[in-house]
């Protein structure tokens, strides 16, 4: 009979006692190390992880799949998926764990989100895109140690500069690095640009289509191909994903929460927030921190 694959907060540890962050940073070494350099099959129920492997060697198993792993690579572990890893002595890098609901794309079917759903590993190798993953990585880890004030927007950018470089650097072809993307991806990457900078303004579909020269029809077209939803889902689902992100990692008042996400009136913020998300904002709320242990 197959043991079942036990879930882990941090490997080795037991959920009872859940920790209360959204990154956490550590070396490979100091954990590894505690286990003989061999980490067994287990999986995380709320965490994605990204291991940076600067040195040494070592095997990545991903359900009954195993992969060499040779620096400079990545690993990355979404929520829910078994793997586990075995190390040589010299291996050096970082594991970092974040909350998976802290992940933007993580869930959603666009390009990066579809990529991040499933284990990967990646080589580096030396090329540009490559050496400045392994950067950022270093800065990120010597943020989160530093700890010093307004660091939050630094280790996001940080994250994301990682994972979007990554997944760019795994899927082109060895042939293809640097060239453009197809005309809908970059449709995709500028509408995702205009939103990010826009969606706390409530603009209606039509603004993004005027902006990007399109008519609404055509960009409804382009959006349900490469996500599945409509404009005006995905701005909702953004602003959601904001509104939810601010439920859990502050303690502002519901209230607050709504005019910071550009809502005039908080009895239409929680109408929005029931209407997609099926609970109040402040049972959202309750139940969500329950959920993680917070």
């Amino acid at each position: 009979m197959k043991r079942p694959v036990p879930t882990y907060e941090l490997y080795g540890e037991e959920s009872g006692e859940r920790p209360e962050f959204w990154l956490h940073c550590e070396t490979i070494p100091s954990r590894s190390s505690l286990h003989h350099w061999e980490i067994g099959l287990h999986r995380h129920e709320n965490f994605f992880q990204i291991l940076y492997i600067a040195g040494g060697s070592g095997d990545a198993t991903f359900g009954g799949r195993s992969e060499a792993i040779l620096p400079p690579a990545i690993v990355t572990v979404p929520a829910g998926a078994s793997h586990g890893f075995r190390f040589s002595r010299d291996v050096d890098g970082f594991v970092f764990t974040v909350l998976a609901s802290h992940l933007p794309a993580s869930g959603g079917r666009s390009r990066l989100g579809a990529w991040l759903a499933a284990p990967r590993l990646t080589p580096l190798g030396d090329g540009e895109d490559g050496r400045y993953i392994a950067d950022t990585l270093k800065r990120l880890a010597a943020e989160w140690e530093g700890r010093r004030s307004h660091r939050t927007v630094l280790l996001d950018s940080y994250l994301m500069t990682v994972l979007t470089l990554t997944e760019r650097l795994a899927q082109a072809p060895p042939n293809e690095k640097g060239l453009g993307e197809t005309n809908n991806e970059r449709r995709m990457e500028l509408f995702d640009a205009l939103l990010q900078q826009h969606y706390l303004t409530h603009h209606p579909a039509a603004f993004y289509a005027r902006e990007l020269s399109l008519s609404p029809t055509h960009l409804n077209r382009i959006t349900r191909a490469m996500t599945g939803k409509s404009v005006q889902e995905i701005i909702a689902a953004r602003l959601l994903t904001a509104a939810q992100r601010e439920l859990v990692f502050t303690r502002a008042s519901v209230q607050e929460i709504s005019f910071r996400l550009g809502f005039s009136d908080p009895a239409y913020f929680s109408r929005f927030f029931v209407r997609h998300n099926g609970m109040t904002p402040r049972a959202w709320r309750i139940a969500e921190r329950l959920r993680l242990g917070a």
